[in-house]
């Protein structure tokens, strides 16, 4: 589960470098969508990408599947007594002790994400197409995933479920990253408090940059 959640978090930060070019296109002065349309035709025609992109399936069913699996065996473990202390004990962050619920609304979350993107590019094919310029290599015919995108992100309820979903996946993150390491022996008193302070400036650098994205979306293009 730690190592799957480390995989995955590597995948967010290229996503959200990928997300970031909806903003800078309009920050540099492009026309509009020509850095989002070029990095989303990288993404879907690069090779490695390709053979990558089962495997990144492949690693939230895992995430998803051990996540369960740990919450009903520590379950199991504690039976029907609950902790004396309750939820009064020292040290012990909010998000550690909620981690299962926050995964449940990421799992929404991505349910949402997956129906209003990937299956309307991938399945249904609900997607137009633009000429952009690409790489240095001139002006090439593409998918226009940034229409797609600035269209869905007009839509105020969906802007509010990003935003909902993106802080809490940066609670999940905030305990997640450090946990990881953590799990997998990186746990001593001198790294550990570092391994704090970077996973959480990565979560909510995650996090916000996803929520001030949609909200820039809504609001200005």
């Amino acid at each position: 589960m730690s190592l799957s959640g480390l995989f995955l978090i590597l995948f967010l930060l290229i996503h959200l470098t990928i997300n970031s070019f909806l903003v800078l296109d309009g920050v540099f002065g492009f026309e509009t969508g020509q850095m989002f349309n070029a990095g989303a035709h990288f993404m879907g025609t690069f090779p490695l990408i390709k053979v990558i992109e089962p495997i990144l399936g492949l690693g939230f069913l895992i995430h998803i599947v051990y996540s369960l699996i740990l919450s009903v065996q520590n379950k199991r473990a504690r039976g029907n007594i609950r902790y004396a202390s309750g939820d009064k004990t020292e040290g012990v962050e909010w998000t550690s002790k909620n981690m299962l619920p926050l995964g449940i609304a990421l799992i929404a979350f991505l349910i949402v994400h997956l129906a209003n993107f990937w299956v309307k590019i991938k399945i249904t094919g609900e997607i137009g197409h633009a000429e952009f310029p690409y790489l240095g290599t001139g002006m090439v015919q593409g998918e226009d995933a940034y229409t797609l995108v600035n269209t869905a992100f007009q839509n105020l309820p969906l802007v509010i479920a990003y935003v909902v979903g993106s802080l809490a996946l940066a609670f999940h993150l905030s305990h997640g990253f450090w946990s990881a390491f953590q799990t997998i022996g990186w746990n001593n008193q001198i790294w550990l408090k570092r391994l704090k302070v970077i996973g959480n400036i990565i979560a909510w650098v995650i996090g916000l940059g996803f929520a001030f994205i949609a909200i820039a979306q809504y609001l200005f293009f």
